[in-house]
């Protein structure tokens, strides 16, 4: 009886020692895979942020002299430049484009002149052109593959240039994906062409991931492949816009690749 016991004993200790080695087993290849997708987006975040730019104006009679506007990033050949239509309409309307200029840390301190390739102000998109630089470009996702609970990633300057030029990026999800009409960007009698949009309205991108001011125009790229999908262009506020900085909602919206492409392709 006892030498039964005794058995009995020895086997539940070896059952027991045996389900602590599968524990271990198992938590340290948890670690492993949270390791392994740390150091991926580590290396995805680095790799984005040597095509983003800061967009402003550069002008030695002006005080500052470099002014900051939005995000930027490269896209193409590494010569063009997307960004939101809004970052550059206050340029466009000060008839200040001469001073437009693109900041990079790995540009000089006064930026370098960019021009305007092609603009959509229905979709808040607008395509600049830079000369004699190519700049490492982001890559676009090509077909539409962005859905509700994808892991997304966005850099940008979200104030400014106070922290130099140093993207910071955020994270979370595409928390929707639903149609949205953007408000008539002017107090403008709706044409024939707006009359179109209202009609058939577009997708939009809805985040979880709070973005700033600052953040207009900055890439929206999934995770797990690295791909564009998206650019910032507006964010949810509960108040005034002032209060955006230190009320934050963290409700952020995006423009579908897909508008990017269409106003890049339009380009002759």
């Amino acid at each position: 009886m006892k030498l039964s016991k005794f058995i009995l004993t020895i086997i539940s200790l070896f059952f027991l020692n045996l389900l602590f080695i599968c524990m271990v087993s198992a938590q340290a290849d948890v670690n492993t895979d949270f390791l392994k997708k740390d150091t991926q987006l580590a290396a995805l975040i680095q790799r984005a942020k040597t095509g983003i730019v800061a967009i402003g104006t550069f002008h030695f009679n002006t005080k500052p002299t470099v002014q900051f506007l939005g995000t930027g990033f490269v896209i193409g050949n590494g010569d063009r430049i997307v960004t939101n239509h809004h970052v550059i309409a206050a340029i466009k309307k000060k008839k200040l484009l001469f001073n437009l200029r693109i900041f990079h840390q790995d540009l000089p301190t006064k930026g370098i002149k960019a021009t305007i390739l092609a603009e959509d102000e229905f979709h808040d998109l607008a395509i600049l052109k830079i000369e004699k630089k190519n700049l490492p470009a982001l890559p676009l996702e090509k077909q539409r593959s962005a859905a509700e609970g994808h892991k997304i990633a966005f850099t940008g300057y979200p104030i400014g240039f106070v922290l130099g030029l140093n993207p910071t990026t955020h994270t979370g999800i595409i928390s929707a994906i639903a149609p949205i009409i953007l408000p008539s960007p002017t107090a403008r009698i709706i044409d024939g062409k707006m009359i179109k949009h209202l009609k058939d309205p577009f997708e939009i991108f809805q985040l979880d991931a709070t973005a700033y001011p600052g953040n207009s125009g900055s890439p929206v790229y999934r995770i797990a492949t690295g791909e564009v999908v998206g650019v910032i262009n507006m964010v949810f506020i509960k108040g005034k816009k002032e209060h955006v900085l230190k009320e934050p909602t963290g409700i952020t919206y995006a423009i579908p690749v897909k508008f990017i492409h269409e106003l890049n392709n339009s380009i002759q």
